[in-house]
């Protein structure tokens, strides 16, 4: 009786957002406009259909859960070691500015004490997926000012993670004297930290382990699936932490695993369109007449999102110091709100310290802000400019120099996929010459007798692209792909083309057909086993029947060509 209405208010959301992801695109703007949007067009406040928002919200959650389970997924604590003199005083010294900024500005529109803290430290907290999205367009996820302002980012979600720890026990104290509810949820956040730690760290790469040898796609999908989500709500269930809190630690102890990149890739379909349905949700929780009404509070918060962020970050760089560039970066990253101030926001909400109303003004912030955010990336070239030509003020805000380059995982490698026969080889005669190659297999029997042989494995499949992002492309030599069905070749060749445009790439074909469709994806050099195997066919057989050596060889090759 009731599944009618929940699929159409999901097919409906779905509709929309679609909509508003392709108009959003179209404009040059990050899709999370268009499904904020389309959620203001179809919550409660705006006229048509009306969508079910507790149904919404409900699925929400599952985008929550998966959100954080994937930033725990790749969460590197080597890659925030090695910006941690920038990331850890920057993150946590900018929030707190901001938090105590937005506090006293939201006291002054007559906000609660604890709705204004709310409010600072949600104006605090940037959006990882629009960052990482910036980064990517302008080509700075790889330098040392992206990997920075990811190292950055990882301190702001990590601190984050902390305040919703413990907002129920602030919230909860009741009758109850000092932080002894605090320090409560704190011991139980602790015991769960430990538990998954310790216990976690041996028995989820254990059952991954066990289930990868299935060699069953639909197990390891529900596995990874029961994992984040089983985890969230056992987390909430038996130690009290928020439900984003269990799943990301969920994912940071999936990521200590060999299957944890394709985990990612297998999850990351259920994650874009849970995730979608949460920037839906919160949309529909914006009231239009209210911000209409109150215009002067959201040009206010925007501009101090936008140009108040962004100038703190980089005065903050530069005192510290390092190079303008850097600080250009995380200042245009930076200038923005989005996901986990909408999680804060929810937080608010159900604590009850702020209205829908105020919510929506975050929200607000947050369009604004996420829709401005890639002109701010576009300012980082002529605000080095202008800068530079001040030569007493460059000199002394350039002080650092020029960043060195971080030391990268791997690089002037041999990537191959697939560990075959062929593959097999081609990875034995490269070691045997130090050269440095990675193995990108699916096969978990395969998995172990390389990591038995020391050989650089990456477990996954690589025609799903977020599996080749853990190949190091940009940096590599070239990628060979051994894989001998053509249709997966052709989708590795172009996931690797959108990754690394000028990478060489060599392939192998099984029919003439797949070697011309293997070219028109970019591929640089086409060998087809069976055709070689029959030109030496060929030319042992002329030797036999004593031809000449190069004749035979001459002949062989007509035999090449005709089938090229």
């Amino acid at each position: 009786m009731h599944s009618l209405p929940l699929l159409t208010t999901v097919a409906v959301a779905l509709a929309y957002a679609l909509v508003g992801g392709i108009l959003a695109r179209r404009v040059g703007l990050p899709t999370i406009v268009g499904y904020l949007v389309a959620g203001v067009a179809l919550g409660p406040f705006s006229p048509g259909f009306t969508g079910d928002s507790q149904t919404i919200t409900e699925l929400a959650e599952l985008g929550v859960i998966l959100l954080m389970f994937g930033v725990g997924l790749h969460f590197s604590l080597t890659d925030l070691w090695q910006v941690r003199n920038l990331a850890v005083p920057g993150a946590l010294s900018q929030m707190a500015v901001i938090s105590v900024a937005g506090y006293f500005i939201a006291s002054a529109w007559g906000w609660s004490v604890g709705g204004a803290w709310l409010f600072g430290i949600a104006a605090s907290v940037a959006s990882t997926v629009v960052l990482m999205r910036g980064l990517m367009d302008e080509g700075q996820l790889h330098s040392p000012a992206g990997r920075a302002a990811v190292g950055w980012s990882v301190v702001e979600d990590l601190a984050t993670v902390a305040v919703l720890v413990i907002l129920p026990a602030i919230a909860g104290q009741g009758g109850q004297s000092g932080w002894q509810p605090v320090l409560m949820a704190a011991a139980k956040a602790v015991a769960f930290l430990a538990i998954m730690f310790l216990a976690g760290t041996r028995v989820i790469p254990f059952v991954l382990d066990r289930v990868a040898f299935t060699r069953s796609r639909e197990l390891f999908v529900l596995v990874a699936l029961t994992l984040a989500i089983g985890t969230a709500l056992a987390a909430a269930a038996l130690f009290g932490v928020s439900l984003a809190l269990g799943a990301f630690i969920a994912g940071i102890v999936v990521s200590e695993s060999p299957f944890s990149h394709q985990v990612s890739a297998d999850l990351l379909p259920f994650r874009e369109a849970f995730a979608v349905l949460f920037f839906v949700s919160v949309g529909m929780l914006v009231n239009p007449s209210y911000l209409a009404a109150h215009w002067t509070q959201v040009l206010v918060l925007s501009l101090f999102i936008v140009a108040g962020k962004a100038l703190l970050t980089a005065v903050t760089v530069f005192v510290m110091p390092h190079p303008v560039h850097t600080a250009l970066v995380l200042a245009a990253g930076r200038s923005q709100i989005g996901e986990f101030s909408f999680i804060i926001g929810q937080a608010g909400l159900g604590l009850g310290w702020i209205s829908t109303e105020q919510y929506s003004l975050i929200l607000a912030g947050a369009i604004v802000s996420i829709t401005v955010n890639p002109l701010m990336f576009l300012l980082i070239g002529p605000s080095e400019r202008w800068l530079r030509s001040f030569p007493s003020l460059w000199k002394v805000l350039d002080r650092h120099g020029i960043a060195p380059p971080l030391p990268a995982s791997m690089r002037d490698h041999v990537v191959i996929v697939g560990s075959g026969r062929v593959g097999r080889h081609l990875a034995a005669t490269l070691g045997e010459q130090n050269v440095a190659r990675l193995v990108v297999e699916s096969n978990p029997h395969v998995l172990r007798k390389l990591q038995a042989l020391h050989v650089p494995v990456l477990y996954g499949d690589a025609a799903n692209s977020e599996i080749l992002q853990h190949a190091a492309l940009p940096h590599a030599r070239s990628l060979v792909i051994t894989v001998p069905d053509d249709a997966s070749a052709v989708a590795m060749v172009k996931a690797a083309r959108e990754l690394a445009p000028n990478l060489r790439i060599l392939a192998r074909a099984s029919s003439w057909h797949g070697g011309r469709q293997l070219l028109d994806a970019g591929v640089q050099h086409i060998v087809r086993p069976e055709l070689e195997g029959g030109v030496e066919m060929v030319r042992q057989t002329l030797i036999a029947l004593e031809f000449d050596g190069e004749e035979a060889q001459e002949l062989a090759n007509a035999v090449r060509g005709s089938e090229a």
